[in-house]
């Protein structure tokens, strides 16, 4: 009995090892793609990696920086708001400067006093040496006289001192240089900001306190053509590109703007860092219009083809 549950096993084993055998043999249906992989549509058309920005009449978007270092006491924007140029982002404690330029006021007051007592006493000298010179010694007269200059100097010096420390003071309200929309805030209440950002505790390194960007009208693309590409670019005149977002079954025409007439090294667009291989790219600025029901944002990175008007299209 045991012998005939052995050999009864030892048939199950195989035929067992034998479907499995050919189910594993059967190929794998692939999996549709998630969306339509980006495509050339000019026959000769030349493939750049791009990166959503705003529409910049020069440079990129606006990284704002403080030109003193503070702890942020309050903001005064969020994310998203159009601001005009002047508009206060955020206000750094300012106590320490502001009493440095109270004393500097306040100086000025001494200063005055000062130059107004020594300028009397030498008014006083001066009307009696002319009543009667040896009453008053040239030498004593000389001396009130230098002394009056020396206290107006002193006044002008403290003037400019409390100029320049309110201006300084004026620096911890830090405001838009132009017209925006504030793109992101890195930075809260309570942080301590300096010249070179906020420290970012996910990266370790150093960012813009704000980024303003011009979200009204059209949008712009940043691509990089590598620099063996250069030659095959079109000229502007002739110069047309489409744009494919990745995650979208869409092709947006775009249209040239300028292109930034310095090879750079190429950069990896993900996280901003110069790749290792020594590769150059050159800039390329094109503009799109926002379509309505898509929702595009700065930053994204985006597929670009680049090809001549006259160029016969693909279909």
């Amino acid at each position: 009995m045991r012998n005939k549950l052995l050999i009864v096993f030892a048939i199950l084993g195989v035929l067992l090892a034998i479907g499995s055998a050919y189910i594993s043999g059967i190929p794998a249906k692939p999996q549709p793609p998630a969306f339509k992989p980006a495509s050339n549509p000019y026959a000769k058309g030349i493939y750049a990696n791009g990166i959503v920005e705003t529409a910049q009449t020069s440079g990129e978007n606006i990284n704002v920086y403080p030109e003193v270092p503070g702890t942020v006491v309050k903001i005064l924007v969020t994310e998203g708001q159009h601001v005009s140029a002047g508009t206060p982002l955020f206000i750094l404690d300012d106590s320490v400067q502001r009493a440095t330029t109270a004393s500097a006021k306040a100086q000025i007051d001494v200063a005055k006093a000062t130059y107004k007592n020594l300028q009397d006493q030498y008014s006083k000298l001066k009307v009696s040496w002319t009543l009667d010179s040896r009453s008053v010694s040239k030498d004593a007269l000389d001396t009130a006289e230098n002394a009056s200059r020396g206290a107006k100097a002193n006044l002008e010096l403290a003037q400019k001192q409390f100029e320049a420390a309110k201006a300084l003071l004026n620096k911890y309200v830090i405001k838009a240089l132009s017209d925006g929309t504030v793109l992101s805030i890195h930075t809260a209440m309570g942080s301590f900001i300096s010249s070179q950002g906020v420290y970012d505790t996910y990266s370790g390194a150093f960012r813009p306190v704000m980024v303003l960007g011009n979200m009204k009208g059209d949008l712009a693309v940043r691509c990089y053509v590598d620099e063996i590409l250069i030659n095959r670019l079109p000229d502007p005149s002739d110069m047309r590109a489409r744009m494919t977002v990745p995650g979208m079954d869409i092709n947006i025409p775009l249209k040239f703007v300028r292109i930034q007439p310095n090879v750079s090294p190429k950069i990896e667009l993900s996280s901003q860092r110069t790749e290792r291989v020594d590769v150059r790219v050159l800039p390329v600025i094109f503009s799109f219009e926002k379509r309505e029901g898509v929702s595009i944002y700065p930053g994204q990175l985006v597929d670009v083809y680049i090809g001549e008007k006259n160029n016969t299209s693909k279909k």
